[in-house]
């Protein structure tokens, strides 16, 4: 099977933002998605109410919509197209006394309720995945960037693995389930990788082995469609891209400006190494699994491994020296300011740290942490 990747412009960017749909007295989530995006094309002056708008889209639930970016050359000009995505959103939700937040899992809502999009693709992920296809109440924020050329994919997908954990601990934010508090930061990574062909990406050592891979999956039916393959990162061959999909629900823009801008400046770092005729270190595949659960599970405390030789470090202190190393690249592609943002991640703590201390502040009553969660988005980390 051949799969052409159509290259792009070098670390250009692309962002998803999914956005839940809540009552904005009760907190609860609300399945009007459908009548959110009828309003909002209707609000947009070249659309007709049954178009989609090009940057705000349905999702699997309909308590949910996506906000995606075009393709942008900075992660200024992402944040300011998501900006202008949710200012049309909430054009339409305040007048019907309804709110949106994000974080990777709604913390009381239980998930057997959520009605899903009318959809054949979606209905069809249902058939097949049954009882943990229900269970996908969750919401993500997922980054593109641009390769240039088609053997980098690889390498730099494996690059990006080697930082899992650090994506993972920083964007933690589902510490609830159905009401439950589950132990874990990120409820959602250990969730999604219950359907079909999600979790950690494999690691091809050529694209022909990759292509045998994609191959294998169509020919024994697990897949209809590329797309289906939804590992934690992946290459996006039609967009040229590599899409790094590990983040649970960021709750603010500057959260998501700070992840993208992680994101494109390891990126670009790869792609130069690679350009220089270097090459980029690679764990093993049960170092990688290894560090997925520990920042799942303790978030910004997890001790991960950061390489074959099982070297360890708390993933807080790896951060800080990898956004110092990432300086000069972030001074390049013009988000200095964004990278520094992740600092303020870790000194803030990550949602699932903040959400925590709002329950235990309201003695553990989780309306109050979706309350809080709608206000960040509304006013910034620190509402």
């Amino acid at each position: 099977m051949q799969i052409d990747f159509a290259p792009s412009r070098q670390s250009t960017l692309g962002v998803e933002w999914e956005l839940a749909l809540v009552n904005a007295r009760t907190g609860e989530l609300v399945s009007v998605a459908n009548d959110v995006l009828k309003g909002v094309a209707a609000n947009h002056p070249d659309l007709n109410e049954d178009d989609e708008h090009p940057h705000i889209k349905r999702e699997l639930l309909l308590n949910t919509v996506e906000l995606v970016t075009g393709i942008c050359e900075t992660v200024k000009d992402a944040k300011e197209d998501l900006s202008r995505s949710l200012a049309a959103v909430r054009e339409v939700t305040d007048s019907m006394g309804v709110e949106v937040f994000c974080a990777g899992s709604h913390p009381f809502s239980p998930p057997l309720l959520q009605p899903v999009t009318d959809k054949e693709r979606y209905a069809k992920l249902i058939e097949r995945t049954q009882w943990w296809g229900r269970q996908m109440v969750i919401y993500g924020v997922h980054v593109h960037v641009g390769i240039d050329r088609r053997d980098k994919v690889l390498p730099i997908l494996d690059g990006l693995v080697n930082y899992f954990p650090h994506f993972q601990a920083l964007s933690a934010s589902s510490p609830f389930w159905a009401g439950e508090e589950t132990g874990y930061a990120s409820q959602r990574a250990l969730m999604f990788q219950q359907l079909p062909t999600a979790g950690l990406p494999f690691q091809f050592e050529t694209w022909e082995a990759y292509e045998s891979y994609v191959q294998d999956m169509f020919t024994t039916g697990v897949i209809d469609a590329t797309s289906e393959i939804r590992w934690d990162i992946r290459p996006v061959s039609n967009l040229g891209t590599i899409e790094m999909r590990i983040c649970d629900g960021l709750a603010t823009l500057e959260e998501v400006g700070a992840i993208a801008a992680l994101t494109q400046c390891l990126v670009d770092e790869f792609s130069s190494i690679l350009d220089a005729g270097g090459t980029i270190p690679t764990m093993p595949p049960w170092h990688v699994q290894e560090n997925k659960w520990r920042a799942a599970r303790y978030g910004m405390e997890a001790i991960i491994i950061l390489d074959a030789e099982g070297n360890e470090q708390l993933v807080t202190e790896h951060l800080t020296e990898t956004v110092v190393r990432l300086e000069p690249v972030a001074a390049k592609l013009g988000c200095s300011e964004e990278l520094a943002d992740v600092l303020k991640i870790i000194e803030r703590g990550a949602s699932y740290q903040r959400q925590r201390r709002v329950a235990a502040e309201h003695d553990g009553d989780l309306q109050a942490v979706v309350m809080d969660l709608v206000q960040q988005m509304r006013k910034g980390p620190d509402a």
